[in-house]
């Protein structure tokens, strides 16, 4: 732990007793043990996430054919900040934030809505942008003695964004690693499913009255899935597949399809095709955490996702997608509700539990507790955010190479 102390001399670690976190990073599954319950229920730790996790890291904001076309427009919250994206005329997205320089009017209401024009305009004094943020005028300023239109200080505020694999990422401090370095080895994983070139075939929007990581966590076990999965465990077992190794911000594994399933869906077989350099001996699904917000559930013949908008510390907004490839979507009988009936079915169940959850952590009973041998990506995560509420948030995380021990 001497490396994690010398870090937090420079920085603010989290509102939490550090004897409750250092256990969380104890070997697994011996002595580790669960998040404190404070860390689900406290609105000064949401708070300090916002700021040190959701700002500082890289939190994706959804698939980069949103903006589809040249002037598409829309506004999205990460943390406290509000951030603009538009698609401009040489079709690059850039990231602006989302506050008129006149007099701090926001652009677009943040709620993901898109509109489309070939300039960005503030709708209370009308003073007006190009699409690469530049300013272009406002009423009365041309005759304006001593106003200076060219003055770049009267431009919009960039954020950075950056684009990986069909995904936009917003990195809000602007001091979080590059994204490929961020990213690492995921895209090695996931390059032979070529998610650039997917497309979305359906989406649902789900509320739940939970914590975003009990969410996270819920996704990173099947030590539950006997119990409150029938229709899953019909297609895969729930003690097969593999562990990754560990990285700094992502957490993940695999499960084994059983003999008779194509993929996940209700009977098993699917309606789409095979992604075309997949070998037809991989018969796995991958379940990844790109920390904090994106869930990557990787099929033979679809992607799934979990994009996690914590809202408040017991709120949180999951936007779901289902991505194809071209092969399956060009069908002209393709029906991607073999996908979307099993996983609506199976997130409704998991909704449930993680709500269940979040009421029992915030009673007075609740203690930090064992995990199972079945737990171990649980124990990861937990860990991964144990560390950050340590070391003050997860910037400090990307490239340490003698971060504590944790779950091997």
């Amino acid at each position: 732990m001497e490396n994690v102390a010398t870090m937090m001399d420079a920085v603010e670690p989290a509102p939490i007793d550090r004897a409750l976190l250092e256990v969380c990073v104890a070997p697994f599954p011996e002595q580790a043990r669960t998040l404190p319950a404070v860390a689900y229920t406290s609105p000064a730790v949401f708070d300090w996430e916002r700021k040190h996790l959701f700002e500082a890291g890289w939190f994706c904001l959804g698939r980069t054919d949103d903006l589809r076309v040249r002037g598409d427009q829309k506004a999205v919250w990460v943390g406290d900040s509000g951030i603009l994206l538009v698609r401009g005329e040489d079709d690059r997205i850039r990231g602006f934030h989302n506050t008129c320089r006149h007099r701090g009017h926001e652009l677009l209401p943040c709620d993901g809505s898109a509109t489309n024009d070939r300039i960005v305009r503030c709708p209370y004094h009308r003073w007006m942008y190009d699409l690469d943020g530049t300013f272009r005028g406002g009423p009365g300023l041309a005759s304006q003695p001593g106003f200076d239109k060219e003055d770049p200080g009267h431009s919009l505020v960039p954020a950075r964004v950056e684009r990986w694999r069909g995904w936009t990422f917003a990195n809000v401090t602007g001091e979080a690693s590059d994204l490929a370095e961020y990213i690492g080895p995921l895209d090695d994983l996931i390059a032979p499913y070529e998610a650039e070139r997917l497309s979305r075939a359906a989406s649902h929007r789900y509320e739940l009255t939970a914590n975003w990581k009990l969410i996270a966590e819920n996704y990173h076990e099947c030590y539950h899935c006997t119990e409150i999965h029938p229709e899953l465990c019909r297609v895969t077992s729930p003690g097969s597949g593999r562990h990754y190794e560990r990285s700094p911000v992502i957490v993940g594994g695999s499960m084994e399809l059983l003999p008779h399933a194509e993929t996940m869906s209700m009977d098993g077989a699917s309606g789409g095709r095979r992604f075309r350099q997949l070998s037809s001996s991989v018969r796995e699904v991958h379940y990844l955490q790109l920390f904090p917000n994106l869930l990557l559930s990787i099929h033979p013949d679809y992607v799934m996702t979990h994009r996690l908008e914590p809202i408040a510390h017991d709120r949180t907004v999951v936007e779901c997608e289902w991505l194809f490839p071209p092969e399956a979507t060009d069908l002209v009988d393709f029906d991607p509700s073999y996908a979307v009936d099993f996983w609506d079915l199976t997130n409704h169940q998991d909704w449930a539990a993680c709500e269940s959850v979040q009421r029992g952590v915030a009673g007075p009973g609740h203690r930090q507790a064992p995990f199972s041998e079945m737990e171990r990506c649980v124990a990861r995560a937990m860990g991964l955010v144990a560390r950050a509420y340590m070391v003050g948030g997860v910037r400090q995380l990307v490239g340490t190479a003698d971060w504590p021990k944790g779950p091997a």
